[in-house]
């Protein structure tokens, strides 16, 4: 479910496949693109657009892993570049280069609970999802918060909190979004994700994510 402030677009549903493949110990890369669905008011035409959006390239390095009994955290780095593979006349794609370097840090608090960090920056182009997302185009500054606990061997859930801003500062130009989910082991190598999300400005106003993540 969209903002007010989208119409005449009323709902966006995103479907993302993303394939991640190991180059060398600690370096990954992975490629992801979604496939984007776009239900509007009646007073335009098409009411439903549903089409591919921007296809993203992703570099994974994690040089530091936590070890039991250290007080050193996970630390990893990501790049991605989001090519302009997206029809802008259907408002499926942002026409623009995106390039994004991230931060993440890892703690355990507990055996069962887990503390993550991260925050990034977007250098150029805008980080918009077909109507979801930064529209302004420039430089967006990037931050989150979750933390993640245990129950059983098979189940996660968790609470997360993100935001971006962009140089202007001005919060109608940002985005707050929050997510409480988790995560069910199925097999040792498949799992089953979930979460409601919730948020303000340029993100969903409410809506529900669902993906399986397989291990080959």
């Amino acid at each position: 479910m969209l903002q007010r402030f989208d119409y005449p677009s009323l709902r966006q549903n995103t479907s993302v496949l993303e394939v991640g493949y190991g180059l060398a110990k600690n370096l990954e890369v992975s490629v992801n693109g979604p496939l984007i669905g776009i239900r509007n008011s009646r007073i335009i035409t098409p009411r439903n657009v549903i089409g591919l959006g921007d296809i993203e390239v992703q570099i994974k390095y994690n040089p530091f892993k936590e070890h039991e009994g250290s007080r050193m955290p996970a630390l990893a780095a990501t790049f991605a570049i989001e090519f302009p593979t997206g029809s802008t006349q259907r408002g499926l794609g942002s026409g623009l280069a995106d390039y994004f370097l991230n931060g993440i840090l890892q703690k355990s608090v507990t055996k069962k609970t887990k503390l993550r960090l991260n925050g990034g920056i977007l250098f150029a182009g805008n980080e918009a999802t077909g109507e979801i997302g930064i529209k302004t185009r420039g430089t967006v500054f990037v931050g989150g918060a979750s933390v993640v606990r245990q129950f059983t061997p098979k189940l996660d859930l968790g609470a997360e909190v993100t935001g971006a801003l962009t140089r202007a500062f001005q919060l109608d130009q940002g985005q707050v979004q929050t997510q409480i989910g988790g995560n069910y082991q199925v097999t040792r190598k498949m799992s089953f994700d979930f979460g409601v999300v919730a948020g303000r400005f340029n993100t969903a106003r409410l809506g529900l994510q669902m993906g399986v993540s397989i291990d080959f």
